[in-house]
């Protein structure tokens, strides 16, 4: 490595963290001037939550370091634990390695352990996805991130001026747009015939030439102890409207184990039901999953920032996307499975949006990286309050 490189540790826990980030690693990994250093961590290197190393080694990133993390039982204090004993593992990794700057993703409990252990180290922490504004602890996890982090890359315009009104300085914030979008715009989006084929999962097959709907519905760590009856009212909305769905596995967050007993009791009830169930789809088949559904359903942010782009029709359930930011593709409902019925059968009639770039216009990846080549790193932070925005 040449000596002028900077080393960026980018640190990858779950499938949505890869989703979020896959093309910012490539334009670190061909960036004259960066060297990638990646740690795998947290539920992406679980199989019961899709084998995310997998899909990253077949892309080609290998992982300098991994730290296992996760706690058993999917409770608040499970998640509270994990967080502690990620901060400690991770603490270790960067003192080894010595990264000139870490970079973390979104609003996560794993991510907050990679913010405050960079952050107390000294070591300059860049965050993507900061000031905006959603349901569940994510919020508070998010823009307490905000206050750790020294260069910001959040995805949209009015992220961006939240994030200065925070009190971060101007100079270190950049409006980027979402890495999730270069993905989008840069591949054949066409589904392949055996494409359903080609991972596994239970149910009845899909039939690819046939219209689908697609469900992704995770906990919301705020109303721990629902997320059975929560699950059930989609379920039975969606047994009720009878067109064939990709479901996929919520994740590892508090209540998950609710949410998958309630999916796992749906199976042996109604096993003839057209619902097939999977784990996890690599980044660029997610994105022609559902830019060929019908319909896209549940609490998952990919609704409303790939679903934007794609101008998927979408039904967004409850509070864990609560406030915000989304286009025209969206409904909103509550946990009831007439209105998720109403607005699944709506968004349907409607059809395809006009697609939205709200979210950026695909070349997030790569200013990320040209950023982190070149921006004065500075490790004091002081508030810079700016009313004007």
């Amino acid at each position: 490595m040449s000596a002028n490189k900077r080393k960026v540790c980018v640190v990858v826990n779950s499938r949505a963290n890869y989703g979020r980030i896959k093309t910012v690693l490539t334009a670190i990994k061909n960036h004259p001037s960066l060297e990638l250093f990646l740690i795998l961590g947290a539920s992406a290197l679980l199989a019961r939550f899709g084998n995310v190393r997998d899909i990253m080694e077949r892309d080609g990133f290998y992982p300098n370091s991994t730290v296992y993390t996760i706690l058993e039982g999917e409770t608040p204090t499970t998640m509270a634990k994990s967080t502690g004993l990620a901060i400690m593992e991770l603490a270790t990794i960067f003192e080894n390695s010595k990264p000139d700057i870490v970079l973390t993703v979104a609003d996560r409990f794993e991510t907050i352990a990679t913010a405050i252990a960079a952050s107390y180290m000294n070591i300059p922490l860049a965050h993507t996805q900061g000031g905006e504004v959603t349901g569940s602890i994510d919020e508070s996890v998010r823009h307490a991130i905000t206050k750790l982090a020294h260069i910001h890359f959040p995805a949209t315009d009015r992220a961006y001026k939240n994030v200065i009104r925070m009190g971060e300085p101007p100079d270190t914030v950049f409006n980027v747009g979402c890495p999730a979008m270069d993905v989008i715009l840069n591949i054949d989006l066409k589904i392949p015939a055996r494409f359903f084929e080609e991972y596994t999962g239970v149910g009845p097959k899909i039939k690819f030439n046939q219209p689908y709907i697609v469900v992704l519905q995770h906990p919301v760590t705020t109303e721990f102890g629902r997320g059975y009856i929560q699950i059930k009212e989609t379920l039975a909305a969606v047994r009720e409207i009878g067109i064939q769905t990709v479901w996929l596995w919520p994740n590892v967050d508090a209540g998950s184990d609710d949410v998958s007993k309630g999916l796992r009791e749906f199976r042996e009830n109604y096993p003839d039901s057209p619902i097939h169930f999977y784990k996890n789809f690599a980044v660029e088949d997610y994105a022609r999953l559902i830019d060929n559904c019908i319909c896209l359903v549940g609490n998952s942010s990919s609704a409303i920032r790939e679903g934007s782009l794609l101008g998927v029709p979408a039904v967004n359930i409850g509070t864990r996307q609560l406030g915000r930011e989304h286009d025209v593709n969206i409904i909103h409902v509550n946990y009831d499975r007439i209105e998720i019925l109403n607005a699944m059968k709506s968004q349907i009639k409607h059809g395809r949006y006009t697609k939205s770039h709200l979210f950026g216009k695909g070349d997030a990846g790569k200013k990320i990286a040209e950023i982190l080549a070149s921006v004065k790193l500075n490790i004091q932070k002081k508030l810079t309050y700016k009313y004007d925005v």
